[in-house]
């Protein structure tokens, strides 16, 4: 288990193939899903782990498992990946709660430890995030995380939103 970050209440860990049960709470789940194409299958939930095991190799990053500390619960996940947003390559911090754990402010303490992580040992100079317009805890968690909304773009039709924080 390579651990990459601590926070107060939260670790961030790599993802390994036997968190597919536990990420699948949220992967494979309609509401948790309902800002994507469709909720995941067991086998793309397993893709999704592959997918970052191998950023982690090319990148050194990718979406870590998200633990919580007071019990090592699995509650998602959250990380930094490049995405093509709007046209340009960019490192984007990604997150996902298992519903019940909602609300707790985790994805907010785990986007600022990534973008504290993105900037202070990737040496980004600057972060982003981007979510469905009509997504408004995603875009909250980019506020609260510190980022400014800089523009909004069609994506498949559908209006998104983008978020950026620069380094000083």
């Amino acid at each position: 288990m390579k651990i990459i970050i601590e926070t107060q209440r939260l670790i961030m860990r790599e993802l390994e193939l036997s968190d597919a049960v536990e990420l699948a709470k949220v992967l494979s789940d309609e509401i948790s899903m309902r800002h994507y194409p469709h909720p995941f299958s067991e086998a793309e939930v397993r893709q999704w782990i592959e997918r970052n095991i191998g950023r982690y190799r090319e990148y050194g990053f990718g979406l870590w498992a998200l633990i919580r500390k007071q019990d090592n619960l699995f509650i998602g996940d959250c990380g930094i990946t490049l995405q093509n947003i709007d046209g340009e390559t960019l490192p984007e911090i990604g997150f996902h709660v298992i519903g019940e754990y909602r609300g707790n402010g985790y994805a907010t303490e785990a986007a600022i430890a990534c973008r504290e992580y993105a900037i202070n040992a990737l040496k980004y100079g600057a972060v982003y995030s981007y979510t469905r317009a009509e997504n408004s805890a995603s875009r909250k968690v980019a506020l609260k995380s510190g980022m400014k909304e800089i523009k909004k773009y069609l994506k498949d039709g559908i209006e998104h939103v983008v978020y950026r924080y620069d380094a000083l």
